[in-house]
């Protein structure tokens, strides 16, 4: 780890711009362990404790291969067990790598650029291992012990490449999300996070009320079926790209303190 950090500091001001924000990607990544060793362990600790509950409900109620037990499964979250943590780094990303990267003399913009190009990166990984582990779920019929873990929720129904761009949407918001909290924070400290969680808590409850008050529950449900899976993933990538441009304005007058 020592000598990736001496190389990485001696190298923070390359000539070139990509050469500059790949180098973010490497001090990030100095820290492996919280950007894939520890979310990894956790789907891998999820997947054990979802066998052993599925082998429990089988034994109890007389098998997990029949249709109403397969589909009883696809209601799991086990699937999601990851994306809460992910916010968290997205928070760390910010919050511990932004102090040290400006040590090392990186500008704001190459750190934002390349813990941006980090989230996009792990996101597309990760989303490209769960949707392969949606198919082999499916191949082999729960692992060949019925017990379905991935092939959940919305993954497994409209195939591998709706799947794929769907868990690297999610990904991609949750990291921006919890970076871009980050960045409000250090930016304006916890004035910015009253404004920023009241502003959001009010848009939320005033959406509900215009939508119930004029009776358009219908409307809003019919419209999310229009869309379908790939459809509504498609328009999360808006508050995505928000709370990532947002981050980065945010971040260009953000100062680290104790």
């Amino acid at each position: 780890m020592t000598d990736l950090l001496a190389g990485t500091v001696a190298s923070v001001h390359p000539r070139s711009a990509p050469a500059r924000i790949w180098n973010v990607v490497r001090l990030h990544l100095i820290d492996r362990r919280t950007y894939i060793g520890i979310p990894w362990l956790i789907v891998g600790m999820a997947f054990v404790i979802t066998v052993f509950i599925a082998q429990i409900i089988g034994f109890t109620t007389g098998g997990l291969g029949t249709p109403d037990a397969i589909e009883g499964q696809r209601y799991s979250w086990a699937v999601l067990s990851p994306q809460w943590y992910l916010v968290i780094v997205g928070v760390q990303a910010i919050s511990f790598g932004f102090p040290l990267a400006l040590g090392f003399g990186v500008t704001r913009r190459d750190f934002y650029l390349g813990t941006a190009l980090l989230f996009v990166l792990i996101s597309a990984v990760n989303a490209l291992a769960f949707a392969v582990l949606t198919q082999l779920e499916q191949v082999t019929e729960g692992w060949w012990i019925d017990t379905y873990m991935f092939n959940a929720l919305w993954l497994g129904l409209d195939g591998f490449w709706v799947d794929l761009f769907s868990f690297f949407v999610m990904e991609l918001l949750v990291f921006f999300i919890g970076a871009s909290v980050a960045t409000i924070y250090m930016r304006w400290r916890m004035p910015g996070m009253l404004v920023f969680w009241s502003s959001l808590a009010l848009a939320i409850v005033g959406a509900v009320t215009i939508i119930t008050f004029t009776s358009s529950w219908p409307a809003v449900a019919l419209w999310f079926g229009a869309q379908g899976i790939a459809g509504i993933f498609a328009w999360l990538l808006v508050p995505a790209a928000l709370a990532g441009f947002g981050g980065f304005l945010a971040l260009r007058r953000a100062t680290p303190k104790n």
